[in-house]
């Protein structure tokens, strides 16, 4: 069974009189430990993907399958998923990444990354030992006390991927991880994701730089809503040779 499948996904929005159709039919489907990079001009529907993905946003018309999980489906008959559920689907498979960090700046690392657990009921116990060792795990055991102004864009970011990390999501979902970092710093983080990647998560990571995009093993491109070029790269080439063999 496919981690993620997408089947005829349709994203209208009604802005006053005028209607946008985001996503028109799109059709994905995404396995269990792969690493895909989602490409795509401006206005082809990335962001409204990466939302319905991400159950931020549920579609207008399609079945959406998340892990086994009706998220979404056009059987009349389905139960439809209220906001309570999305929510917790969204903390118990999705790790987000976002381009800004999205980190509480009064609160330490370890807090930030303490929060998923404290939305999913976690004992207090529980949720340091678990939060504490998920910092450890990203390399920033000797940051965890610091806030998010005392520390650089680089480690800012890797107490996002923690918090990403800390409740074992089925998929790592990141939204432009590198859009605020320098060339060495975001060079790090990629890094980071492969290593993330190769430990056997599932990431699914939306960019619009190619170099970025080059590190997964599949690269996914949008245009007017629909998937115009799903393709491996160089790596995921190079990977699929290795297994054939």
């Amino acid at each position: 069974m496919a981690l993620l499948e997408l089947n005829n996904i349709y994203k209208t929005y009604k802005i006053g009189t005028v209607e946008v159709h985001a996503l028109q039919g799109l059709n994905a489907v995404i396995e269990k430990n792969e690493y895909v990079s989602i490409m795509g001009p401006s206005g082809s529907g990335k962001s409204t993907l990466m939302n319905v993905i991400g159950c931020l946003d549920t579609p207008t018309e399609g079945n959406y399958l998340l892990d086994g999980l009706t998220v979404h489906s056009n059987d009349p008959e389905k139960e439809k998923l209220d906001d309570n559920k999305l929510a917790e689907i969204r903390n118990q498979k999705i790790g987000f990444v976002f381009q800004t960090f999205n980190l509480l700046p009064r609160a330490t690392a370890l807090h930030n990354v303490e929060l998923p657990l404290i939305y999913a009921g976690i004992s207090k116990k529980a949720r340091m030992e678990k939060a504490h060792s998920t910092l450890i795990k990203v390399g920033l055991g000797d940051r965890m006390h610091h806030k998010p102004n005392e520390l650089s864009g680089g480690q800012r970011q890797r107490v996002a991927i923690a918090r990403a990390l800390v409740n074992n999501p089925s998929i790592i979902l990141a939204d432009e991880p590198t859009g605020n970092l320098d060339s060495k710093t975001s060079a790090e983080i990629m890094v980071f994701l492969d290593k993330l990647h190769s430990a056997g998560n599932t990431i699914i990571l939306v960019t619009h730089e190619h170099n970025i995009a080059e590190h997964a093993h599949r690269i996914i491109t949008l245009l007017d809503g629909k998937v115009s070029k799903d393709s491996k790269t160089e790596k995921g080439s190079r990977k699929q040779m290795i297994e054939n063999n």
